[in-house]
């Protein structure tokens, strides 16, 4: 089902997100051409990390081909500021996280280095604000760890790890701890990792000059038993952030105190239309960067869902859902300027380009898919 809304009357605090927004918008639309990096899995056709070109006018994706030859880069993370890309190699018990030099004219990738992400299975890493470290969940270790970035944008080993501990309700998925995701907030104080075995977002306190990490006080925000947290996102003003549950296929917002590390639980919601029955797992949120809207995809009902944001309150209420004309949509992101949402078909091996609709948020086609084998990162530098 096609979204249609309208938007509702702006309050102080989306005007300023607004203004902000709007200016990123008009600085990148000036940029007619925009990189865009694939992870993938590789246990068949593909190789590595694919490169991608979104022309911002026509809103069309064009193939450029294989520029990195790595196991497994399930999720990417792009340096702040530099022309630097990492990726985790999502493999068994001997994981790892990837250092790439970014080639300005081609996109073409040079490995730099690869160190051990200290767990098996990462799955999930980001950069911090000042670009001196990355920080790596371990699904099938349950762990997270830290790893410095040296001045050339090499990676050292981990300088600081944690270890999760205990488990939750399900009795395949909850056995013990899997941090499925790493998220800082704007300001690079705190880390949250969302754990699916634990159903709970753990809190820790971080220095980013020392790449230390230590429990926060509260130590986590739990979520309810069974949900399984995924992925997790800030609202751009800073007083929200939402994590889409993968188990229960629901997504619960917060009200977020910067100073203390604090989420407060709002509310959930379903992602799913009340009479789909069949199997479904959520896989991916993101925040637009109006603040407006909040997207997350569904891997069963093989769609993008959406939810209009209360500016002044931050809870959700449903739009609808939009089916990304593939299967298994894993992953998916919006460009830096929010016209346009790219989703990564993991099962039909496809990456489609929706443009983002300014009146109403909704997702309409724009342009023709794009083949990448097995998609599940879709990543702007």
């Amino acid at each position: 089902m096609a979204i249609t809304w309208k938007w509702m009357d702006a309050l102080w605090i989306g005007a300023v997100v607004l203004q902000a927004a709007s200016h990123a918008a008009d600085d990148i639309a000036s940029r007619s051409l925009l990189p865009v990096y694939i992870g993938t899995y590789t246990s068949g056709a593909s190789e590595g990390i694919y490169l991608l070109r979104l022309h911002t006018v026509e809103g069309r994706l064009d193939s450029i081909g294989l520029v990195a030859r790595i196991e497994n880069p399930s999720f990417l993370a792009p340096h702040p500021t530099r022309p630097l890309l990492y990726a985790v190699g999502e493999t068994g018990d001997g994981g790892t996280v990837s250092a790439f030099a970014i080639d300005r004219d081609s996109g073409r990738l040079e490995l730099l280095n690869r160190e051990s992400s200290v767990g098996a299975g990462p799955c999930h890493v980001v950069v911090d604000r000042a670009g001196r470290h990355a920080i790596v969940a371990n699904y099938g270790g349950g762990s997270v760890a830290v790893l410095p970035i040296d001045a050339q944008g090499r990676l050292g080993p981990a300088c600081a790890f944690i270890q999760h501990e205990g488990s939750s309700v399900h009795p395949q998925r909850q056995q013990g701890p899997h941090a499925h995701s790493v998220t800082l907030d704007a300001a690079g104080r705190f880390v949250f990792a969302a754990d699916l075995g634990l159903d709970k977002i753990m809190v820790y306190r971080y220095d980013d000059a020392r790449g230390t990490i230590e429990s926060n006080d509260p130590p986590f925000a739990a979520i309810a038993p069974g949900a399984g947290p995924r992925h997790f996102a800030f609202h751009p003003t800073g007083r929200f952030a939402y994590v889409v549950n993968e188990l229960d296929n629901t997504v619960t917002a917060f009200a977020y105190d910067a100073a203390s590390g604090r989420l407060d639980t709002l509310h959930s919601v379903t992602t799913l239309p009340d009479d789909f029955k069949d199997a479904n797992t959520t896989a991916e949120i993101r925040v637009h960067p109006s603040g407006r809207l909040v997207y997350c995809s569904n891997r069963g009902h093989d769609s993008i869902a959406a939810f209009a944001v209360d500016l002044e309150t931050g809870r959700l209420a449903p739009l609808g859902r939009t089916a990304t004309q593939g299967r298994t949509p894993r992953n998916f992101n919006i460009d830096p300027s929010g016209r346009f949402l790219i989703a990564a078909n993991q099962a039909t091996d496809t990456v489609v380009i929706f443009r983002i609709d300014p009146d109403t948020g909704g997702l309409s086609l724009a342009g023709t898919p794009v083949s990448v084998p097995t998609p599940v990162c879709v990543a702007f530098p």
